[in-house]
C-alpha cells in the first residue's frame, strides 16, 4: 500500500506495479466495512470495480485506470465515472447494511463510524455466503452449519478446489461402499454420500465467502456434481449384484442417469433459449403461466413446495442416500426414477406453457447456443446445409421416436434398427436446418439427447448378455460428459467445443448410427467389447481435450451457482 497525497504521486505509484497485476484506488478518508471493500476490491470476475471511496483495476483494465487518473485526478468515485464515461464497465457490488463512504466533516465522519459499529460484517459475510435461492434441504438441513465450515476452511487457507475435490473423494467411497452389497456398506455408503453433499455445499459458500471465483473451479464443482452421482448410481448397481440375490439393476442405473442427464439439458436449453429475451424484460409478467408462478411465489409455503417438487440435488441425494441405507438398490432406483419423472413432468410442461404463451424474440446468440447443444456431426450437418425445416422439435421427435421403438421392438441384430437410425440421422440434419428460434425449439437439444441414449440402453438390453448394460453405462456416461462440458463452456462465455471434437466423435446422429450397425452386424458378446471399445475411445478424446482447455482457458473468472433449486 502507497500514500500518493496527489495525481502525479498516483500514477508513479500506479506504474509502479507490475502490468500483470490488480490495483486499487482508494480514498484515504474512506470508512466502512472491511468486507464492503473486499466485495468491492478482490472480486476476480471483473476487471473493474468499485464501491464509494474506491476502485480497482485488474490487468485488462489498467491502462483505462491510469487515464481515468490523469484526466480526472486521484478521487475513487471520479476515476470511476470516467471509467464508465470512456466503457470500460465497472461493476458495483449490492452492498446492502454494509457500509463505505468518504464523509467530509467531522460529524458525518462520525456517524459513518457508528454506523459500522451497529452492524456486524462477518454476519453478513456468513450470510451472503449461502446461495440465495436454494433447495428446501439445502437450506434448512445442511447450510445452517456448512457455512461455518465454510469459514473453518477459509480460515486455514484452504481453496474451494480442494473442497471441492474431497466432496469428489468422498462420494467416490461412498460408491464403494454400495458397491460392497452388504448392509453396512450400504449404510456407510448413505452416510458419506450425505457428507460429500455436505462438501458440495461448502466449497460454492467458501468461494463465495473468500470470494474465490474461477473458471476451473466453475468447471470442476459443475462436472464432479455429475462425476458424483452416476459413481455413485453404478456403485448401487455393482452392490445389488455383489449382494446375496445378485440382483441386475444396471438398466435401471442406466436409466436414471438418462433421465437426470435429459432434466438438466431441458433446463439448460431453456435456459439458454431465454436468456436474452430475461436479459431484456421482454418476459417479466409476460404470460399467465408466469403470473401464476409469481403468485405461487408471494406465498411462502408454495415457495417450498415447488421447489422440492423438481428434486433438486439436495433432496435427490438425501432421497438416494435414505434408501440406500434402509432399502435394496433396485427400491433406491424405482423410487428414483418415479420422482425424477414426476419432477420431469412438472418442470417441462412449465417450460412448454410458459414457451407457448409468451412472446419474445430468440436472438442469434440463443440459436447458436441451442445449435451448440444439439451436438450435430457431419451426417446431419451435411443434411442441414441441403435442407429446409418447420417445426424443428415435431421433426426432431419422429426420428428419435423410430430409433429408439424400432431398437425396442426388433430382435437383437435385424438391420431395422440401422434403417430407422438413417432417418433419425435425416431428421436430425432437418430439425436443425434453420437457426432454433421457435418458441419450443429449445427441446432440439434433449430430444437428441434421449433419443441417443434410449437407443444404447435399448439395445444394449436386447443384447442380454453380462457386461453389455455395463459398458452401455460407460458409453453414455462418456458421452454425457461432452455434453455437460459443452454446457458448461456456454455458460461461462468460454465458447463452445472445437469442431474437430464434435466431428471426431462422430455427433450424436453419427454414434446413433454406428451402435446400431454394430448391433445389426455382431453377436452380442462382440457387441459388448465394441461398446466398451466405443466408451473407451470417446472418454479419452473428451476429457482430454476438455481437460487441457479448462486447465489452459483465459475464459473470465466465474461461480457456478449450481443445479437450478
Amino acid at each position: 500500500m502507497r500514500l500518493a497525497p496527489d495525481a502525479a504521486d498516483a500514477r508513479a505509484a500506479l506504474a509502479a506495479v507490475p502490468g500483470d497485476q490488480r490495483v486499487a484506488v482508494v480514498d484515504a478518508g474512506f470508512v466502512g466495512h472491511v468486507h464492503a471493500l473486499r466485495l468491492g476490491l478482490t472480486d476476480p470476475r471483473f476487471a473493474a470495480s468499485a464501491v464509494p471511496g474506491a476502485v480497482t483495476a485488474q490487468p485488462a483494465a489498467r491502462q483505462a485506470l491510469n487515464r481515468a487518473v490523469t484526466e480526472n485526478g486521484i478521487a475513487p468515485d471520479a476515476v470511476a465515472k470516467s471509467l464508465e464515461a470512456a466503457g470500460t464497465a465497472v461493476h458495483r457490488p449490492v452492498l446492502g447494511e454494509l457500509v463505505a463512504a468518504v464523509p467530509h466533516d467531522p460529524q458525518a465522519r462520525n456517524e459513518a463510524r457508528q454506523r459500522v459499529a451497529a452492524v456486524d460484517d462477518e454476519a453478513i459475510r456468513l450470510r451472503t455466503a449461502v446461495k440465495a435461492r436454494d433447495g428446501f434441504f439445502t437450506t434448512h438441513c445442511v447450510s445452517p452449519y456448512s457455512r461455518y465450515i465454510a469459514r473453518w476452511c477459509a480460515r486455514r487457507g484452504l481453496t474451494p478446489n480442494q473442497v471441492t475435490t474431497a466432496s469428489l473423494l468422498t462420494a467416490l467411497i461412498a460408491a464403494g461402499c454400495a458397491a460392497t452389497g452388504t448392509r453396512p456398506g450400504f449404510v456407510a455408503a448413505g452416510l458419506l454420500l450425505l457428507f460429500s453433499f455436505v462438501l458440495d455445499c461448502t466449497d460454492g459458500q467458501l468461494a463465495r465467502y473468500s470470494l474465490q471465483y474461477s473458471t476451473l473451479g466453475a468447471w470442476l464443482d459443475a462436472t464432479f456434481d455429475r462425476a458424483k452421482e452416476y459413481a455413485y448410481y453404478a456403485g448401487l448397481a455393482l452392490g445389488a449384484a455383489n449382494s446375496g440375490g445378485g440382483d441386475d439393476v444396471w438398466a435401471l442405473a442406466l436409466g436414471a442417469m438418462v433421465l437426470q442427464t435429459c432434466r438438466h439439458v431441458v433446463d439448460f436449453s431453456f435456459n439458454e433459449a431465454n436468456h436474452d429475451a430475461d436479459a431484456l424484460g421482454e418476459l417479466a409478467g409476460a404470460s399467465p403461466t408466469a403470473a401464476l408462478s409469481d403468485k405461487l411465489d408471494s406465498v411462502g409455503w408454495t415457495v417450498w413446495v415447488r421447489r422440492m417438487i423438481v428434486l433438486p440435488i439436495g433432496e435427490r441425494w438425501a432421497l438416494i442416500a435414505i434408501f440406500t441405507a434402509l432399502t435394496t438398490p433396485r427400491i433406491t432406483f424405482y423410487v428414483l426414477l418415479v420422482g425424477c419423472a414426476l419432477a420431469a413432468c412438472y418442470t417441462t410442461a412449465g417450460r412448454v406453457l410458459r414457451s407457448l404463451t409468451r412472446k419474445a424474440r430468440r436472438t442469434d446468440r440463443a440459436a447458436a447456443a441451442l445449435a451448440e447443444l444439439a451436438d450435430s456431426g457431419p451426417l446431419a450437418q451435411a443434411i442441414a446445409r441441403a435442407g429446409r425445416s418447420a417445426a424443428a422439435p415435431v421433426v426432431a421427435a419422429l426420428g428419435g421416436v423410430a430409433v429408439v421403438t424400432t431398437s425396442a421392438f426388433t430382435g437383437f441384430g435385424s438391420g431395422w434398427p440401422v434403417l430407422a437410425a438413417a432417418v433419425y440421422c435425416v431428421t436430425s440434419g432437418l430439425a436443425v436446418a434453420r437457426p432454433l428460434k421457435g418458441a419450443l425449439d429449445w427441446l432440439v437439444p434433449p430430444i437428441f439427447r434421449a433419443s441417443e441414449y434410449l437407443t444404447i440402453l435399448v439395445l444394449a438390453a436386447r443384447a442380454d448378455v453380462n457386461g453389455a448394460l455395463p459398458a452401455a453405462f460407460g458409453l453414455v456416461a462418456a458421452v454425457a460428459y461432452h455434453h455437460y462440458d459443452t454446457v458448461y463452456r456456454i455458460r461461462g462465455d468460454a465458447g463452445a467445443p472445437p469442431r474437430w471434437l464434435v466431428r471426431a466423435i462422430g455427433g450424436h446422429e453419427g454414434r446413433t448410427l454406428v451402435v446400431t450397425a454394430v448391433a445389426a452386424l455382431l453377436t452380442p458378446t462382440d457387441f459388448t467389447v465394441a461398446l466398451t471399445a466405443l466408451a473407451v475411445l470417446v472418454a479419452l478424446v473428451v476429457l482430454a481435450e476438455s481437460i487441457r482447455f479448462w486447465v489452459s482457458a483465459g475464459a473470465p473468472a466465474v461461480h457456478d451457482e449450481g443445479e437450478p433449486a
